[in-house]
């Protein structure tokens, strides 16, 4: 095992006996969420997923480690601390050998899960090209982790504030498979729907996993995105939450808010402009994402073990 990994006591027994795994990210808790809210939510999904029959494993890096489950002072501190860092792929090296504290984004934790031995990874919306992308060449980390870190990503889309068409042709470029789970199309974070499909639909935790079992059992590298629609109780109206974003982006343009800064900023925006409902929605995809995890981690337990 990678020497810079570290483990709570709950995920090294279910390592040792292989026992199912989800994987969750911390930049949702820093940089996703208000406080308490976040930390609250953090809770919550580690629980849905011991509901199931998983073990959580909530990843983020602290003191020279990767921490691969953290332990309640540990989540405070990443919901509360104003200096923990994101974490994607160029950034490990830097953040380990000087100790800072960093929350890993979808492809840290694709990493880190990776590094572990965890095959499932439940997170809200994954980054991807973002709107004006041939201007500014703003494309997130994720997409190439996804090209080459087997991890299946269990998701409500990609966030709405993106580019959903260019990030699916970009997908399709570097061969990974998007599933709709219980869907025909793409989900686009708060909404159910955005007008573009998926690549194959599969309605069972099993048919999932026997999915995952073959694509890796070729010797295909690369993970799997599986879109799973926010609840419809839960979703905001796609043509509403659109114009609300498009808003939210001008704003981000006149304060000449670039790079890292704009997914939080613009998140930020949307929750006041929604009047605190894209953060309910927010909360409501995330757990059914980790439900859904949990249930295909289990499967491929079940099935491959």
């Amino acid at each position: 095992m990678n020497s810079y990994l570290t483990f709570t006591d709950e995920v090294k027994h279910a390592l040792a006996n292989h026992l199912p795994i989800v994987a969750l990210e911390t930049t949702i808790i820093s940089h996703g969420m208000p406080y308490p809210q976040n930390v609250q939510m953090a809770k919550e999904v580690e629980q849905i997923i011991r509901n199931q029959g998983a073990v959580p494993a909530t990843i983020g890096l602290m003191d020279g480690a990767i921490k691969i489950g953290l332990n309640e002072q540990e989540l405070e501190r990443f919901a509360t601390d104003p200096s923990v860092e994101k974490v994607s792929r160029r950034d490990f090296a830097y953040l380990l050998s000087t100790g800072r504290i960093g929350a890993t984004t979808v492809a840290g934790t694709m990493i880190a899960a990776q590094l572990a031995g965890i095959r499932v990874f439940a997170t809200g919306g994954i980054g991807g090209v973002h709107r004006d992308g041939e201007v500014t060449w703003d494309v997130s980390a994720d997409l190439t982790e996804l090209a080459q870190t087997n991890v299946a990503v269990v998701c409500a889309g990609a966030k709405s504030i993106l580019d959903i068409g260019r990030t699916l042709e970009y997908l399709e470029t570097q061969g990974v498979p998007v599933v709709g789970y219980k869907t025909s199309e793409f989900p686009s974070f708060y909404s159910r729907e955005s007008g573009y499909g998926v690549d194959f639909r599969m309605d069972e935790p099993t048919k999932v996993a026997h999915f995952l079992h073959t694509k890796w059992e070729l010797g295909l590298q690369g993970g799997v995105l599986i879109a799973n629609p926010v609840p419809e109780a839960d979703a905001l109206p796609f043509k509403e939450i659109e114009a609300t974003i498009l808003q939210a982006i001008e704003e981000a343009k006149a304060m000449h808010i670039t790079g890292k800064k704009v997914t939080p900023f613009l998140l930020a925006k949307i929750k006041d402009l929604t009047e605190g409902r894209s953060l309910q929605t927010n909360i409501a995809l995330v757990k059914h994402n980790v439900e859904v995890a949990a249930k295909v981690a289990v499967a491929l337990h079940h099935q491959y073990s």
